[in-house]
């Protein structure tokens, strides 16, 4: 190995050993596009948030889910990011592209999650009748009332809004 390659190797050894946890962390949820102030959220920090809890029943991948959720609301989170970049009589002019790490999106238009219209509380989940996810299945968008199931995303990384 050259003297050059044995340095850098030194080098980056040094940095993630040195690199305090929480940089180590990645961020739970990202919150960007038409919001004053994008944000990346780890789990702690949702958690902090005003959270809520649901009970709903939906069509999942593997046939109908009923359960308990906690989490907090995709409205909560719009308000934590500094609200929409745009008129409040314009908000239902727009939408929001909810991403799973799969790649998986789905679309919600804002008037769909606008509490002032009356519509039930679309949240992003952590936990299922008392019980917290296991890590590697992630966040969970709940949409109580969607009866299709087509708009169920799991391990939600990401929200766009449009």
């Amino acid at each position: 190995m050259s003297e050059m390659r044995r340095w850098l190797l030194f080098a980056l050894l040094a940095v993630a050993v040195s690199a305090p946890a929480f940089a180590q962390t990645p961020a739970a949820l990202s919150i960007s596009g038409l919001v004053k102030a994008p944000h990346s959220f780890t789990l702690a920090e949702l958690q902090k948030m005003p959270w809520t809890t649901v009970e709903a029943s939906f069509q999942a991948e593997h046939g109908p889910r009923h359960g308990t959720w906690l989490g907090v609301s995709l409205w909560t989170l719009l308000d934590q990011s500094g609200g929409l970049a745009a008129p409040a009589k314009e908000s239902v002019r727009h939408w929001l592209v909810v991403s799973g790490r799969d790649g998986y999106a789905v679309v919600l238009s804002v008037g769909e999650i606008d509490p002032a219209l009356g519509h039930a509380a679309a949240l992003v989940a952590w936990s299922e009748d008392g019980k917290p996810f296991d890590p590697a299945q992630g966040l969970r968008l709940i949409l109580p009332g969607d009866r299709q199931g087509g708009r169920d995303v799991r391990d939600v990384v990401s929200i766009e809004v449009k």
